[in-house]
């Protein structure tokens, strides 16, 4: 089927995206050099900073939560790829404030090559950062494994923690073990029933059929193992609530935060029935959700289907996720 997108020339995809972002949001970012989308808040902060990479294409991640409360500065790479190292230094530099910048990065090869890469030039330069993996997915590895887990939509609420965490005036020690501490407590699993189509190429990242969807799938087509005969909304549901309380091992009583993140292609009505099924699972199982969202935080271009995010949620979280912050696409007052 022939690609149907509203795009100019494939290879201005990226500068012609964050133009656009950076002209409908004039009062809370701007494009620097480099793809890099700057916080306007950064200019007068006295706090530890926080400092973001990964590939475009997937909007409204990561640039669209750039602002006060949450990320300063999100280094872009083309459609899908990761920026390079030189670049991310270059943000660290002009992120770090006097009180050190904590660098979060996603489980993916191309940004955990360009992160430790990032990570060995700023020792060399003796630059104080920490950096944070968010390494969610359940699917394609055990948690004693996390480090084959991928990243999926847990960099977003990460992101909204950490920058929480600084704007309290925490050290940057202080920041990133919150950070970590909520990243280690988090899972993500995600289901497909149909693929989407690179917008550079045309080239479809994963093909379903018609009667079939995937438990599992990554961010960028890979598979999960877990396709399936389509599911009913509850159905998928069960599944997929199950699978996450598992995986953290979340007990009766315990409070939860729980993400719909639709992929793309999905509608809202949709993510709406599967949330209120899972609130009705955990219910049964007296786990509270304390923190919710549902809608689209990460997609994957036009594939159709959504990622669940859970994570362990306590008091010092809750407080952190419930702070104000002022971005575009996620605001709290």
């Amino acid at each position: 089927m022939k690609m149907k997108k509203f795009i100019n020339n494939p290879d201005n995809l990226t500068t012609e995206a964050l133009d656009g972002l950076a002209a409908a949001n004039r009062d809370i970012l701007y494009r620097g050099e480099d793809n890099m989308i700057i916080s306007k808040a950064l200019e007068n902060a006295d706090r530890v900073t926080i400092v973001t990479q990964g590939g475009s294409g997937h909007e409204p991640a990561i640039s669209g939560f750039v602002g006060e409360g949450m990320v300063d500065i999100s280094v872009v790479g083309d459609v899908f790829a990761a920026p390079g190292p030189q670049a991310c230094v270059d943000a660290i530099k002009l992120a770090d404030k006097g009180k050190g910048v904590l660098y979060i990065v996603l489980n993916h090869a191309g940004d955990m090559l360009t992160g430790n890469l990032t990570m060995k030039q700023c020792k060399k330069q003796g630059l104080n950062v920490i950096k944070v993996v968010t390494q969610e997915d359940v699917s394609n590895a055990p948690r004693e494994n996390a480090d084959d887990r991928r990243g999926l939509v847990g960099c977003i609420p990460a992101y909204k923690i950490a920058g929480a965490a600084a704007a309290e005036g925490k050290s940057l020690e202080e920041v990133a073990a919150i950070t970590q501490r909520f990243a280690d407590q988090m899972a993500t699993l995600a289901v497909a029933v149909r693929g989407a189509t690179h917008p550079s190429t045309g080239a479809a990242l994963a093909d379903l059929g018609e009667e079939d969807m995937e438990i599992g799938m990554g961010q960028h087509g890979e598979g999960g193992g877990g396709r399936q005969p389509m599911k009913s909304a509850d159905e998928t549901a069960d599944i997929m609530v199950n699978a996450l309380v598992k995986d953290i091992g979340i007990r009766p009583g315990e409070k939860v935060m729980l993400i719909i993140n639709g992929s793309g292609a999905t509608t809202l009505m949709e993510q709406l029935i599967i949330y209120r099924r899972c609130e009705a699972v955990l219910k049964e199982q007296n786990i509270e959700i304390v923190a919710n969202y549902v809608g689209e935080l990460l997609t994957v271009q036009e594939q159709a289907g959504f990622q669940m995010f859970m994570a362990r949620m306590d008091d010092e979280l809750l407080r952190l996720w419930n702070a104000p912050c002022h971005t575009p696409y996620l605001t709290k007052r």
